[in-house]
Formats: C-alpha cells, sequence, structure tokens
C-alpha cells in the first residue's frame, strides 16, 4: 500500500448528488480494493498509475471556518472513498473534519464498510439527524472477501447494531446487488431489526471493472453467463423488474414498506425498516 499526505484547498466540495449538498472525501483511494467499485474511475483525475485499492493519499486542509453557514445543509462522507478505512485509525482525518463541524448544524450522512465508524460514535450522535449507511451485498463471507477487502459482514452488522441502538439512524445498503448471488431477502430478514432503511441498489458494470467483473462471474458461476449478457449485453431489464416484483410481495408479506427511489422516507425507531428501491437511476431527481 502507497500511502502519502497531500494538502488540499477544502475538504468541503459541492455536491452534485441527489442525497447531499456537499460531498466529503478525507482520502484519495480505497484500501477495501472493492472489484466493483465505481470510484476506480478517480485515478483519472489523480495521475496514480498503481491499480485501484494500492494507494491512499491522505487529506489535510485549512481548519474549517465559520462552520455556522453549514446549518441545515448535508454533508455525504465517503461518496468516492471510504472514510473509515484502516488508515483512518492511524490517521483520523475524518473524525478530525467531524471534531470541526462539531455544533454547526449540519446534517450528515457516512457510507461505509468499517466498523471502526463505532469509535466516533459519541461524537456522530451530536449531528441532528445523522445516518451511517453499511454496504452488505451478501451473507456469504467467501463471496465477501472475494469481492472486497472490508471488514465481515458480521461485524458490519454488529455495529449496526450498536448505532442503532444508540438511537442513529441507520442504513442497511444492499448494493450493489449481483444477479442470481446475492439473496435479497436474506439479508433483509438479518437487518430488518437494527436498521432504519435498507437501500437496494443492482449492479452496474461500466469502466474498467466490467470486463473484471464479468470475468469472475464466468470464471465462479459460468451458470449465469447467459443472464449476465442478457442484463449487460443485451440491456434487458426484465431481470430487475421481476426482482423489483418479488421484493415487493416479500416486503408486503413481511409488513415492511416498500418503496421506489425514495430517500425522503424515514422509519421511526421500533418500527419496521422502509426498504427502497434504487434499481432505476435514471428515475431518481434531487
Amino acid at each position: 500500500m502507497t500511502i502519502k499526505e497531500i494538502e488540499t484547498k477544502t475538504i468541503m466540495t459541492k455536491s452534485n448528488l441527489p442525497v447531499a449538498d456537499f460531498s466529503v472525501n478525507p482520502y484519495v483511494g480505497c484500501a477495501h480494493a472493492c472489484k466493483y467499485c465505481y470510484a476506480s474511475f478517480m485515478k483519472r483525475f489523480t495521475n496514480h498509475p498503481e491499480p485501484w485499492g494500492t494507494f491512499i493519499d491522505v487529506k489535510t486542509w485549512p481548519e474549517l471556518k465559520n462552520t455556522a453557514k453549514y446549518a441545515g445543509k448535508e454533508a455525504f462522507l465517503g461518496s468516492v472513498t471510504d472514510c473509515y478505512q484502516p488508515c483512518e485509525a492511524k490517521y483520523k482525518r475524518t473524525r478530525s473534519l467531524l471534531e470541526q463541524l462539531k455544533g454547526s448544524g449540519i446534517r450528515i450522512s457516512i457510507a461505509t464498510k468499517s466498523d471502526l465508524v463505532l469509535r466516533d460514535l459519541d461524537l456522530i450522535k451530536t449531528f441532528p439527524g445523522a445516518r451511517v449507511s453499511w454496504s452488505i451485498n451478501t451473507l456469504d463471507e467467501g463471496f465477501r472477501s472475494a469481492m472486497d477487502r472490508g471488514v465481515s459482514i458480521e461485524r458490519r452488522l454488529e455495529a449496526m447494531r450498536q448505532f442503532y441502538e444508540a438511537g442513529v439512524q441507520t442504513t442497511c445498503f444492499i448494493s450493489p446487488i449481483f444477479p442470481g448471488i446475492t439473496d435479497v431477502e436474506a439479508i433483509i430478514q438479518r437487518a430488518k431489526g437494527q436498521c432504519n432503511l435498507i437501500w437496494l441498489e443492482n449492479l452496474n458494470l461500466r469502466g474498467d471493472y466490467r470486463t473484471r467483473i464479468l470475468d469472475w462471474v464466468h470464471c465462479n458461476h459460468p451458470q449465469l453467463d447467459g443472464l449476465y449478457h442478457d442484463i449487460y449485453g443485451r440491456k434487458d431489464r426484465s431481470y430487475w423488474s421481476e426482482l423489483d416484483a418479488d421484493l415487493r410481495h416479500f416486503c408486503s408479506a413481511n409488513a415492511l414498506p416498500y418503496v421506489r427511489n425514495d430517500d425522503s422516507v424515514r422509519s421511526p425507531h421500533g418500527q419496521p425498516p422502509v426498504v427502497v428501491n434504487y434499481f432505476y437511476h435514471e428515475e431518481i431527481t434531487r
């Protein structure tokens, strides 16, 4: 792993994402090295020749001033990196940012595959409406370890439980859903008692990881070659339409609210989580 420290003018980047006003990434690169990571496209902007997952730039920035100007805004931490990847234990850049923003009135959303976020639970609780999501697209550790170098699924679920019981809004992000491999219903059953939201997102194949994923599927699940060709070669959406219908029926049978492309929904603690389908990205509006 190549690690270096870099200086940036600011850490608060205005976002075009539909879920936040600011996109915040204390690191460039990510040690989790997810094979399907869309953020690998960042290499073309950072001039890193190293393979994705083998380099990290640790950002330093001028201390934030007049943070009250962020009141009522929302920051998404971890849009193109994991803010709680292993190096955060040493460099504490995410914690430093949270300490600078504490009391500003900004809302925060954090996406991670780590349980290191537990270190900052007390700090995160001070932010209004704070949300933390964990990416979980399998309960099979063999498949998980083939796809990423994050912590185990059980460690992610345990961190989710502790945040949920502490009263923080938690999300189980079932993403990306691998057709024919990800057992969505099993993950929902496992997580539904310890999260407020369950987000569903399909596997999108683009960029340099498209071939990598298709080759992996061919080597490990050759019986799925035809299905993946239909979805990603012929652009056939019928698999997602059928899964959408199946999950709608499953959620109804389990008294789970089910909606499409709606980030505004919330489930109070003690109530069943809301399941949100994000299969159709072209339908998402701010």
